[in-house]
């Protein structure tokens, strides 16, 4: 299925060569096969009509054209399979369409958008990333930007642009992704993070990105001439190259930096960069960005325990468990009910990395007596 997936998307962003389509023929001809694809054309053609790019007039025409093209310049014998899931996907957007009008499906939609990684393009149309695919991502021009390699994301330096133009990438929970931007610079995204960011820089300005939102590794590709910039709730981290981490989620009343090698420099967002009013910060230390007075407190930082996720890794130390809830929650993509409030003030220390949440509750409830029930994504402890 993996392998027909791929295809699909090939299809579907009109890069399907000639092979790849008599063998999503030969699949199609299995009627037990026709679900498994509107089910798969639904979930794309629903972020679409999210964002208004398709209407019920136009949706079936958009289909065959693309079809007839494909068998014109190709030279493919007539695929009669397809005509008739065309017209399936058809029927499907006009009911889509339908059930919008009485606000049902946006609920749908919403709900596929918050549980799948999606990159928004400079146009404002998403894509819905699939962990297991590979394809070339491309502007509404048609212009290549980068490939997804599966979990990453390599964007492409050779283009040319004569304005900044940027993309957005979304991680949900219980997810992470890697990004490389155009300059070479290696991103990792923790589950629940956003990072905005210019598909390719531009010559003579910073390298500016924003994290919206959540958890990144950077690990910064050196040029002096063009410093790197992270910009999250009014502060700026400025860097020419080095590795550090960034958190900041909505609950955190800090934006939390930890260096890990080379020198970053905070400054607020506001002021233009002076190196003597900026805040210096040394490998091996963490720099707490209040959100609320803008102040800085420098500390030092428990490096490996910080940036652990990026290997998939939860290393607790000496935490308390109601600090801890939001981590597992990102993590394992569940939602956690504490109704045992002496629980929440126990210290925790432990690793988890392949463990199943339910695992996780059963090291926990070996050392804290507790009673918990795990009901599909919902844990309730009491």
């Amino acid at each position: 299925m993996k392998k027909i997936e791929n295809i699909l998307t090939k299809y579907l962003n009109n890069e399907a060569s000639v092979l790849e389509l008599e063998e999503l023929e030969i699949w199609l001809k299995n009627k037990s096969n026709e679900k498994k694809f509107i089910d798969y054309v639904k979930v794309k053609y629903l972020i679409d009509l999210n964002l208004n790019k398709f209407n019920t007039e136009n949706s079936e025409r958009k289909l065959l054209e693309f079809i007839a093209k494909e068998k014109k310049v190709k030279k493919l014998r007539r695929i009669r399979g397809f005509y008739k899931y065309a017209a399936s996907i058809a029927i499907l957007i006009s009911l889509v369409y339908f059930y919008n009008q009485n606000g049902e499906s946006k609920i749908q939609i919403d709900n596929i958008l918050s549980e799948s990684i999606t990159l928004k393009m400079s146009d404002g149309s998403v894509k819905v990333i699939d962990e297991k695919g590979n394809f070339k991502i491309k502007d509404k021009e048609g212009n290549e930007l980068g490939t997804q390699n599966e979990k990453a994301i390599i964007y492409n330096n050779k283009i040319k642009i004569e304005k900044l133009a940027y993309n957005t990438l979304t991680v949900p929970y219980g997810k992470r992704f890697t990004l490389k931007l155009s300059d070479g610079t290696k991103i990792n995204l923790n589950a629940g993070s956003s990072l905005r960011y210019p598909v390719k820089f531009m010559e003579g300005q910073n390298r500016q990105v924003y994290v919206e939102t959540g958890e990144a590794y950077f690990n910064v590709t050196k040029d002096p001439k063009h410093p790197f910039i992270v910009s999250n709730n009014n502060v700026n981290i400025r860097v020419l190259g080095t590795q550090f981490n960034v958190s900041s989620y909505p609950e955190d009343t800090n934006v939390s930096t930890v260096l890990v090698e080379g020198s970053v420099s905070l400054y607020d967002s506001g002021d233009v960069y002076k190196s003597e009013k900026a805040t210096l910060l040394k490998p091996g230390y963490l720099a707490d960005w209040n959100k609320t007075n803008k102040t800085i407190k420098i500390k030092k930082a428990d490096v490996k325990v910080q940036t652990a996720w990026i290997n998939g890794r939860i290393i607790l130390k000496h935490m308390k468990f109601s600090h801890i809830i939001k981590k597992l929650e990102r993590h394992y993509d569940v939602r956690i009910k504490n109704n045992n409030k002496s629980l929440g003030e126990e210290l925790i220390t432990a690793t988890f990395d392949i463990e199943t949440i339910e695992q996780v509750f059963e090291a926990i409830k070996e050392i804290h007596p507790i009673e918990y029930k795990i009901k599909e994504k919902i844990i309730t402890i009491n």
